[in-house]
């Protein structure tokens, strides 16, 4: 139990998820801009910022995600961007990399839970 110098009590949180904890605003705010650049479409038209929610193959997520590495990687080694999308300009071009990797990271993480939730096996998704 916590009592707090007002007197209110709570009880301990010590077993509790530590959401403020575990994530950073400026690896979010970076991970929104990304996304946000990302959501004008060939076509000109704007897409939902939830979109991704619909459904992605986790092969789709896969193949992008290898993509995405080999940019952060390539950049990293000193040889810029090997996909095409990133050309070592700076700072901002391994930071498009990164974030394109999380998308897809966390893409499948959420097709992954989702299968869990619904009692799915890897093998039916």
């Amino acid at each position: 139990m916590r009592q707090f110098e007002t007197g209110a009590t709570r009880d301990n949180d010590t077993t509790k998820f530590d959401y403020d904890g575990f994530n950073s605003p400026l690896t979010m705010r970076a991970f929104a801009e990304y996304m946000h650049k990302h959501r004008v479409q060939a076509d000109g038209t704007l897409r939902a910022s939830d979109n991704w929610k619909k459904g992605i193959p986790l092969e789709a997520y896969r193949k992008s995600m290898w993509r995405h590495f080999m940019d952060v990687w390539s950049i990293l080694s000193g040889w810029g961007g090997v996909s095409g999308q990133a050309t070592d300009q700076g700072p901002q071009d391994i930071m498009e990399a990164l974030c394109g990797l999380k998308f897809n990271v966390d893409g499948m993480i959420h097709e992954l839970m989702k299968a869990r939730l619904e009692g799915k096996s890897l093998g039916e998704l």
